[in-house]
């Protein structure tokens, strides 16, 4: 009795540890990814990788496995382990035809394998037509050539920073220096000729500044998409260096076409065209720029103060009761920069001539921004 009960149960145990060996000698699932790119070098972001059991014996077989591209040029599944053909087709490629093929790629149970399609491999290559070799060299020229350009923008960008940090410093001499190499390896980047413009500007190189400026901005206005903030920006300078030399009708031509160029800016630009004039005593154009920075935007107080500024200085002296006679306007030009900037660095001057002239000055404000 006691050993035919043995005999059962030893059996079921025998049994029992054998399905466990079975499970656990089951295949577990591998991974694949990988990256393609053609002939040139670059990445293909559209087709299917697919991987068929074995060797491919015929391309009108199903494959076990396909996986699309990305759009970075990369692909990537979960596959059971083996050894497998891994074959490349494009968005176009026919069911029965093949881009490219590689063999034996062998995947293995819990690890991730890379397997890339490099397509200017020396046997790939040497496939190709004669043609597609031809086609193949002149694209691999003009992509290096892309390449040279892009490290050369890269270099220029960071170029151009350097600059504007040096002109921010007032290192003007480090600035220029520094654009006038880049402007010798690029001489038709408007971008470097209106910061090297800038500079000699910093430098008081006025003609020298006139010149790159105006160069700048004529290749500028040229190219396909002008920058309206770059046609802006070199014009409100090359208004300034003609200021700085006197040349009134250029100036003020420079920064109309600032404005025009770049509407955003133009209280700005008119603003500095009233400071640029009060400087060379340009009294009519001092208003007139005045008042064009003050209808474009009426928020802002040194025009205001300019006007009342070049007013008051063309009064005249009233013989019979000795007082002041100033021209339309000068009064309400100082009062307006007193309610939009009570505490500015001109509201002294503004309250005194407000008082010479016994106005009553007004004690309330709309603003009290500083200009």
């Amino acid at each position: 009795m006691k050993r035919g009960n043995f005999g059962p149960r030893l059996g079921l145990a025998v049994l029992f540890g054998a399905a466990l060996s079975m499970a656990a000698q089951a295949p577990t699932t591998g991974k694949i990814h990988g990256t393609v790119t053609d002939p040139a070098g670059s990445p293909v972001t559209a087709g299917t990788i697919s991987l068929y059991e074995g060797a491919m014996t015929s391309a009108t077989v199903e494959p076990k496995y396909t996986f699309q591209m990305d759009g970075t040029g990369t692909y990537k599944g979960d596959v059971a382990p083996g050894t497998y053909t891994l074959v490349f087709r494009g968005p176009t490629t026919p069911k029965d035809k093949v881009v490219d093929q590689i063999d034996n790629v062998k995947v293995t149970a819990n690890a991730d394998t890379a397997q890339d399609d490099d397509m200017s491999r020396t046997d790939y290559v040497a496939k190709m037509s004669p043609e597609d070799r031809k086609n193949l060299e002149a694209t691999k020229a003009k992509n290096a050539e892309i390449l040279k350009e892009n490290s050369q923008i890269k270099n220029l960008n960071t170029d151009l920073a350097k600059a504007r940090e040096d002109r921010g410093a007032k290192n003007f001499a480090d600035a220029a220096a520094l654009m006038q190499r880049d402007a010798a390896i690029k001489p038709d980047e408007p971008l470097i000729l209106v910061e090297l413009g800038q500079a000699q500007l910093g430098l008081k190189q006025y003609s020298d500044a006139e010149a790159t400026l105006q160069k700048g901005i004529t290749l500028e206005a040229a190219s396909k998409k002008p920058n309206a903030d770059v046609l802006g920006a070199a014009g409100n300078s090359l208004g300034e260096a003609y200021g700085s030399e006197a040349k009134i009708p250029e100036a003020q031509a420079a920064y109309d076409a600032a404005a025009k160029a770049n509407p955003a800016g133009a209280a700005m630009y008119f603003s500095n065209e009233a400071i640029v004039m009060d400087r060379n005593n340009q009294l009519d154009a001092t208003v007139a720029a005045a008042d064009k920075a003050i209808a474009v935007d009426p928020t802002k107080p040194i025009p205001y103060y300019l006007k009342g500024k070049a007013l008051i200085n063309k009064a005249t002296i009233d013989p019979a009761t000795k007082k002041i006679v100033a021209p339309p306007g000068t009064a309400e030009a100082y009062q307006k920069y007193l309610d939009l900037a009570p505490t500015g660095t001109f509201a002294n001057d503004a309250k005194q001539v407000l008082a010479e002239l016994n106005q009553t000055q007004s004690t309330s404000f709309k603003a009290t921004k500083k200009h």
